[in-house]
């Protein structure tokens, strides 16, 4: 057996081995043929003269056999050879064609495989080929088609080439990008025929323009949506819309003025229902109709112009009311007071009433704050009453506190609105240039005279008081059988009324939740005071006594309330009495 050649694989070794098997076994087979001849001859008796021959004979024919077996295979070599040749050069140029890169065999196979491989390359080749021109084929006619609707630009390859892969991805992004213009004008157009349509209805316009007309018909033959075409649409509707703002506003105008005619002719609200449910249709219809209806009104306008007038001066008080004008600003409206009720009047009062009324619209959040200001004030003007009434000190049921919880609230309230408004109408006088008046005067002037004019009414009342007092206090005559108190018994009658100031102030404690809660008034343990102390002296000097060691101190922008106390304070204090001179005592 031959030497295995060095450098082979193990399946070139493998296959190495199996044909030397088959020859060596081709060999032996030949042998034995050969072998089985020779025995024949003999036993048949042929010479060995004759048995050379026929060997010879064998061997031609075996030869003859073998040779015409190895042209065969050659032939066979040959035709794959030509084939492989004859492939490479159509794979070469179909794949230059389509902008392939250059089929590139595979090394160290035989020339069958080879052979193979590039016949199924150039079949996948024509196959790509054929897919590129069908793909080509499609996709322009949808260009052709989308740049035909949309009067754009097809997109171009060269006739009669076959498009490599770029130019079919590009085609294709042409393609999708037509049909989503297509598709964004369609949108556009099919909203802004419906708005047309919409408008046209509701103003009662009739299509006048060549382009309206197409857009509006219900042909199958498709609008052209060009950039043009859809610019004059949105014109169109921009026109129309603007055409329906100017008639609605012509509308509201009108009602607004029927509406100012019914109420100063004092027509029925049936009547104005009945004439609102009659006037239906377009709104162009509607304008007519309403422009009908104020020229039937203002005829009877004219044949009623004393009631009329008298309903505008109605609604022009009702304005000062509101603007918190002054009778000096008032009667500057001199016509107010004229009586010979003309249509000139009458213009005059709707020109003020109108003057009045965007001077309260523009400023309406000061004019309500200052009516809330207004508000709280008069609210607190009834706490302040309360708190100077003696007979609230005989309450039982907490309520005594509650008001003064309420009147601390209002007072911090009315503190804030007043900050606030501040703060906004010197804005608004910076703005303006000009002072905000309020019944004549600057509001800030008319607010803190508020205050000024409570203030001093507070001092009059102490005052008031304190003379009262100093009256209480000249001496009286002792009735009839009355004795004079030795020194014990005002010793204990002093020891009393301590006991009882001392529970009049625990009355007023705080609870576990940090609230005052306000108890039971105890009974005097004295039942006949001093007859030269006045009743009403004995339960503001408990009460405040009481309020004393609750609470020692409240915030200082409660001043009307501290004088109060206070001045009470001083007025139980300077009175003469065994109850009064014993709080003194316990004071100090």
């Amino acid at each position: 057996m031959a030497e295995v050649p060095e450098g082979l694989c193990p399946k070139a070794c493998h296959q190495l081995k199996q044909s030397e098997v088959l020859a060596s076994s081709l060999v032996s087979s030949v042998n034995h043929a050969l072998g089985k001849l020779l025995d024949i001859w003999h036993q048949i008796g042929i010479k060995e003269e004759m048995q050379l021959e026929r060997m010879q004979a064998v061997k031609q024919h075996i030869e003859d056999l073998l040779n015409e077996m190895i042209t065969e295979e050659c032939q066979l070599k040959e035709r794959i050879e030509s084939s492989i040749e004859r492939r490479k050069k159509e794979l070469t140029s179909l794949r230059n064609e389509l902008s392939l890169d250059p089929y590139l065999a595979e090394e160290g196979i035989s020339i069958l495989q080879m052979e193979k491989d590039l016949r199924l390359a150039l079949d996948a080749t024509l196959k790509e080929k054929n897919e590129r021109l069908e793909e080509l084929k499609q996709l322009q006619q949808q260009d052709e088609k989308l740049c035909a609707e949309l009067f754009a630009t097809p997109y171009y390859i060269p006739t009669g080439s076959i498009p490599s892969r770029s130019q079919l991805e590009e085609l294709k992004e042409h393609v999708r990008m037509r049909s989503d213009e297509k598709k964004q004008r369609l949108e556009v157009f099919l909203k802004l025929r419906n708005e047309i349509r919409q408008y046209n209805e509701e103003i009662g316009h009739t299509p006048d323009s060549t382009l309206e007309k197409e857009a509006l018909s219900d042909d199958e033959e498709p609008f052209c949506l060009t950039n043009k075409n859809i610019e004059a649409l949105q014109t169109l509707v921009n026109k129309l819309q603007l055409k329906k703002e100017s008639v609605i506003s012509t509308r509201e105008a009108l009602k607004e003025k029927v509406r100012l005619l019914w109420n100063r002719l004092r027509w029925p609200v049936e009547k104005q229902e009945q004439c609102k449910m009659n006037i239906k249709g377009s709104i162009t219809q509607e304008v007519t109709k309403w422009e009908e209806e104020l020229l039937r009104l203002e005829e009877l306008k004219k044949e009623n112009l004393k009631g009329v007038i008298g309903k505008v001066r109605q609604e022009l008080d009702l304005y000062w009311e509101k603007c918190l004008y002054s009778t000096e600003q008032k009667s500057a409206f001199h016509p107010y007071y004229d009586d010979n009720f003309t249509e000139d009047l009458l213009n005059q009062h709707d020109e003020e009433v109108m003057k009045m009324k965007l001077l309260y619209e523009k400023n309406k959040a000061l004019y309500d704050g200052i009516a809330k200001w207004e508000a709280t004030w008069k609210q607190f003007m009834e706490l302040e009453k309360k708190s100077t009434n003696p007979n609230r000190l005989v309450n039982r049921g907490g309520t005594l506190l509650k008001e003064e919880r309420e009147r601390s609230k209002i007072h911090k309230l009315l503190t804030k609105l007043g900050e606030d408004l501040k703060r906004s109408i010197e804005s608004w006088e910076k703005e303006q240039g000009c002072n905000f008046l309020i019944k004549g005067q600057r509001f800030l002037d008319y607010m803190a005279n508020q205050w000024e004019q409570h203030k001093l009414k507070k001092e009059q009342e102490r005052l008031t008081k304190k003379e009262d007092s100093a009256v209480l206090k000249t001496p009286m005559k002792r009735h009839a059988g009355s004795t004079t108190q030795t020194p014990l018994k005002t010793r204990k009658l002093h020891g009393v009324s301590n006991l009882t100031v001392l529970r009049a102030a625990s009355c007023i404690s705080l609870t576990s939740t940090g609230t005052a809660a306000v108890a039971r008034t105890p009974i005097p343990v004295c039942k006949t005071p001093s007859k030269s102390t006045p009743p009403d002296s004995l339960q503001p000097a408990r009460l405040q006594e009481g309020k004393e060691n609750q609470q020692p101190s409240k915030s200082n922008n409660q001043f009307s309330y501290l004088d109060f106390t206070k001045d009470l304070s001083k007025k139980t204090s300077n009175t003469s009495g065994i109850f009064n001179s014993t709080v003194n005592e316990n004071r100090y």
